[in-house]
């Protein structure tokens, strides 16, 4: 048996006893930056995914109490400003109902406002700063 180095993969190529070729070393570490972005990737799209949820039911109950405010209006102003205008004038019953449909709008806008701001921004930035630490990581590695 020779003491020096061993010919295992080819011209060029020496491995020390118990270590892997560089090759092999590189061909694992691309591997595993690509499983490690395709990870982030399925991490980023399930966050969009949340953000879409969010936005679209904020946008529902801004369309919700833009209709329930209208369908109120078209059912109910008619009728109660008719039994206000039986002890006030029609005038007063109508502004008394005019000031409660406001309300109930106004109530329905702000939370349909609160679920939108709860989606927030976009959180892939913290998918992309994991990605560039991994892939710094990896450099770092292959240096030693």
């Amino acid at each position: 048996m020779s003491s020096g180095p061993q010919q295992l993969h080819g011209p060029g190529q020496q491995q020390l006893p118990g270590t892997e070729p560089v090759g092999e070393l590189v061909q694992r570490a691309s591997q595993q930056l690509t499983e490690l972005v395709r990870g982030e990737m399925r991490l980023a799209q399930a966050e969009m995914k949340e953000m879409g949820r969010r936005y679209g039911k904020g946008g529902g109950l801004f369309g919700g109490a833009g209709l329930v405010g209208f369908l109120t209006l078209e059912a109910l102003v008619a009728t109660v400003i008719a039994a206000l205008a039986v002890v006030l004038p029609v005038w007063a019953a109508a502004l008394i109902m005019t000031a409660i449909l406001g309300a109930i709008a106004a109530l329905m806008a702000l939370t349909g406002k609160k679920e939108v701001a709860q989606a927030g921004p976009p959180a892939l930035k913290e998918s992309m700063d994991n990605v560039k630490a991994d892939v710094a990581e990896i450099k770092e590695r292959a240096h030693r």
